[in-house]
């Protein structure tokens, strides 16, 4: 019996799982598959859109992650973030009340952030952990129209990506392994990589309504365990459709890139949470992209899905074609290893 690494579980095996679960509720529009990160459910007046997410790899403001990446995910949606409950496990024998109290600040601030009511959850000190692990479960509406359903993409769709990569990967690296690094960068450096979560940012919910409000939006992902390869290759899965991406417009952010390039990671498997991949019609594709520019937020054509016929792809650097890497495990677990 083969066993796992840290990490996502292998997509086969998830895909056979989930076409094997069976659903009886018609109610489900957007229902559980490899690619698709939310589910939404009809109700009368739209669409209640729910996601579930932990925090592993980060222990630094953790209160903050555990809300943003969640309500990312209902961003790609098209909805808007309302509700959260949150599971929080502490470590036995590392738990005091300064942790407790600074989890919780930042978890404040970013339900703040996001117009999120906590509604929910537990908490408890458990046995076993080296470091705190929280999950979340958010809710979210979208309107009747502004669901985003990633099965309306067609080929020749333009593929969007905003900001650029890996900037959660940038920030978990100088927060958590910065001791890796202090010999190579300085320490103004690793201060920038720390702010990542804020500048550029990890939350995606404000260049989601933008491209919505602007129109022509068929799907949107954010790249998040597995990088902006893994993310692309779930977009592609979830669409069912193929694309084509150039390794040369996909932008690496610095001191992120020189990181990756000393530890020996490559970045476009690297955590990339902050950027949203968006696939529009190719006539809406230079608004998207002005609009996106007009609120200071950059955003770059890198490629264009296509049949599925022609594969998942990567045009790299040296413009040879190459199936698109899959990062089941994140560069970033290297790390830990």
């Amino acid at each position: 019996m083969r066993k796992f690494a840290p990490g996502k579980l292998d997509p086969a095996l998830m895909a056979e799982l989930l076409d094997g679960l069976g659903i009886n509720d018609d109610r489900v529009v957007l229902r559980p598959a490899v690619g698709e990160d939310v589910c939404a459910i009809r109700m009368a007046d739209g669409y209640l859109v729910a996601k579930s997410d932990p925090i592993t790899f980060a222990s630094e403001r953790i209160g903050w992650y555990v809300v943003h990446v969640n309500a990312n995910d209902l961003a790609t949606a098209g909805a808007k973030p309302k509700w959260f409950l949150v599971t929080m496990l502490l470590p036995e024998g590392r738990t005091d009340e300064a942790l407790v109290r600074e989890i919780w600040t930042d978890l404040k601030a970013a339900l703040k952030d996001t117009g999120c009511t906590l509604c929910g959850g537990h908490t408890e000190v458990t046995a076993g952990l080296d470091r705190p692990i929280l999950a979340g479960q958010m809710l979210g509406e979208a309107a009747q129209g502004e669901l985003v359903d990633k099965k309306r993409t067609r080929p020749g769709d333009r593929i969007l990506l905003t900001k650029g990569i890996p900037i959660e990967g940038t920030a978990i690296i100088a927060r958590e392994k910065g001791e890796k690094l202090s010999g190579a960068f300085s320490g103004e450096e690793l201060d920038v990589a720390r702010g990542f979560l804020d500048d550029p940012g990890i939350s995606v919910l404000k260049e989601s309504r933008i491209a919505c409000a602007t129109g022509g939006v068929h799907a949107m992902h954010d790249p998040t365990e597995g990088g902006v390869a893994t993310g692309l290759w779930e977009l592609a899965r979830a669409c069912r459709l193929g694309l084509s991406v150039r390794e040369w417009d996909i932008p690496v952010l610095e001191p992120g890139g020189r990181f990756c390039r000393k530890l020996g990671l490559d970045p476009l498997g690297v955590i990339a949470s902050g950027a949203l991949l968006i696939c529009v019609a190719p006539d809406a594709a230079e608004d998207v992209i002005a609009a996106l520019s007009g609120e200071d937020i950059h955003c770059k054509d890198i490629g264009e899905m296509t049949d599925p016929a022609e594969g998942i792809n990567l045009v790299r650097n040296d413009r040879t074609t190459h199936a698109m890497p899959v990062f089941a495990q994140d560069e970033i677990t290297k790390l830990w290893s």
